[in-house]
């Protein structure tokens, strides 16, 4: 199966690096015109030139924009008007224990977890129903099946993306839009490599080791006993949006490992 999305622009929010850098690099590679996105232009220009740098005749642009803000979304939608593929990965996560998380804290994820993916996708849409063709994924996580107890705020957010998925493709019955929502596991991102740090220098092993202990020791029922790369979870975003998963809609794709124990 090759997969060709020449002739398709792809908007891909919070893509400046980790999992949205890597997914716009697959969708690139397909051959789709990209859009990084991120809150500071000093990144998406550094992501921009990375992704130059990796994909010379690759057609990527960027845009700056604040997406957890309508004004961000406005400033979005004034330099790309149009989309035939939105990936919503735009989130946070940090460990917290419920008794000490804050009204604030639980906003702020809102805001940026949940929020940000329903005000672009309420944007673009429409357009790809005039259309009759589109493909919308939103990043959401093992952990919004698998909640950690130190992370209810976040496990919260990424059930709240599979709902919206879920309800949104339903709506979108017969107009040639899917909407599906990608569940990744542990992944060796910027973020966690960041939050990994302490013990490998504690222990004096690499990012890779670190990962798969980190996996190990936090997600026991993990299958394939390993950190995923964001490549392996771009994988699945780059076929969800293609042309062949034209009868894959409404469905949670799971890129988790098989830490989450069920069959279904």
């Amino acid at each position: 199966m090759r997969i060709d999305l020449t002739g398709k622009t792809a908007i891909v929010t919070g893509s400046t690096a980790g999992i949205g850098f890597a997914i716009a690099k697959g969708l690139a590679i397909s051959g789709a015109t990209v859009v990084i996105n991120g809150r500071k232009q000093t990144g998406v220009d550094e992501a921009l030139s990375k992704l130059k740098d990796a994909l010379p005749n690759a057609q990527v642009r960027g845009v700056a924009a604040d997406l957890t803000t309508s004004e961000g979304l406005q400033k979005l939608q004034a330099a790309e008007p149009k989309a035939d593929i939105l990936v919503n990965n735009l989130g946070i996560y940090s460990q917290e224990d419920f008794f000490e998380t804050s009204d604030e804290t639980w906003q702020k994820f809102f805001e940026i977890n949940v929020l940000s993916g329903v005000r672009v996708s309420r944007a673009y849409i429409p357009g790809m129903v005039d259309q009759g063709w589109g493909r919308v994924v939103f990043i959401s996580s093992e952990s919004g099946l698998n909640i950690p107890p130190d992370m209810i705020h976040y496990g919260f957010t990424k059930s709240a993306n599979l709902s919206i998925a879920r309800g949104l493709a339903k709506r979108l019955s017969g107009t040639g839009v899917t909407v599906n929502a990608v569940l990744p596991g542990p992944t060796l991102s910027d973020g966690l490599a960041e939050m990994l740090k302490p013990m490998m220098k504690e222990k004096g092993i690499s990012e890779q080791e670190a990962g798969d202990q980190f996996v190990k020791a936090k997600r026991p029922t993990s299958i394939i006993q390993r950190i995923a790369s964001t490549e392996e979870v771009a994988n699945m975003v780059v076929y969800a949006c293609s042309t062949q998963a034209s009868a894959t809609t409404g469905a949670g794709l799971r890129v988790e490992g098989g830490i989450v124990d069920s069959i279904g």
